[in-house]
């Protein structure tokens, strides 16, 4: 069960506390409204993930390590829309680990943070540069940025 949420940033003061940064691309083989399969490879590990709708902000996930060769074929062979490019990077912050994705090519600009949490109701120590909730947007959801005609 994946339970998070995601943040747009009210500025950049969160650079200087990045741990790490890894290199994503990844694709969509199927989206639709009830569940999404995902390609994500990245700087050294490549997965395969399942999602389904779920409820409030928790829902049913499903992510499996898959080598990055069988990746690469699997995201040429059959991801529908233009990938998505970014960097995930690292945060620590009190008791939680932000992970904020700097878009790349066409959605250069876009960046926001995921937290994840183990319940819906965990209280969360936000830092100044946590900014608005877009947790059910869907202008935010992945699955939906990936399409070639969506723009930010």
């Amino acid at each position: 069960m994946e339970i998070e949420r995601k943040f747009l940033l009210k500025n950049d003061n969160w650079k200087k506390l990045v741990s790490k940064s890894i290199h994503i691309k990844q694709g969509y083989i199927s989206t639709n409204p009830l569940s999404v399969v995902r390609i994500r490879i990245t700087d050294s590990k490549a997965f395969l993930t399942l999602k389904s709708k779920g409820s409030g902000i928790s829902r049913p996930e499903y992510e499996y390590e898959i080598p990055t060769q069988d990746a690469e074929e699997m995201y040429n062979l059959f991801c529908t829309e233009s990938g998505l490019v970014k960097i995930r990077h690292i945060v620590e912050y009190k008791c939680h680990k932000f992970e904020i994705d700097e878009f790349e090519g066409r959605l250069k600009g876009l960046i926001f943070a995921e937290v994840e949490i183990n319940s819906e109701n965990e209280k969360i120590d936000f830092p100044e540069w946590i900014g608005e909730e877009v947790t059910g947007n869907p202008k935010y959801f992945n699955s939906n940025l990936v399409k070639a005609d969506y723009s930010i």
